[in-house]
């Protein structure tokens, strides 16, 4: 297999991997943010693993984004057929305008909880 073949599957395993971090992120931050009313005594350190896992997901949104635009430029036309590519493509837009507004409702949803 060739280094360019190589670097397009690589691209698609971080973009993967970066978006499993960011969702882990979004949801450790709001089982952390729970622990606040549980545990009053270690609110100083929970709400500075929050402002940690928040950078994080940041740094994972950007490699998300950097990948994306990545695959972009390798993507395969037609690899199932002329049918079903258009169908995979119109689900693809389906999908990411889906995560897009999971993105952004994620990031409403725990932006005042880590900067209260």
């Amino acid at each position: 297999m060739d280094l360019k073949k190589s670097a397009i599957i690589f691209n698609g395993f971080l973009h993967d991997f970066a978006a499993g971090i960011w969702l882990a992120a979004i949801v450790t931050i709001a089982l952390l943010h729970n622990a606040h009313l549980d545990h009053p005594e270690v609110v100083s350190v929970l709400n500075s693993l929050e402002r940690l896992f928040f950078w994080g997901s940041v740094v994972a949104m950007v490699i998300i984004m950097a990948t994306g635009a990545g695959r972009t430029f390798t993507y395969v036309e037609n690899w199932y057929g002329a049918d079903a590519e258009r169908v995979r493509r119109k689900m693809l837009m389906y999908k990411h305008v889906i995560l897009f507004g999971c993105f952004a409702a994620g990031y409403l949803a725990i932006f005042r909880k880590v900067f209260h």
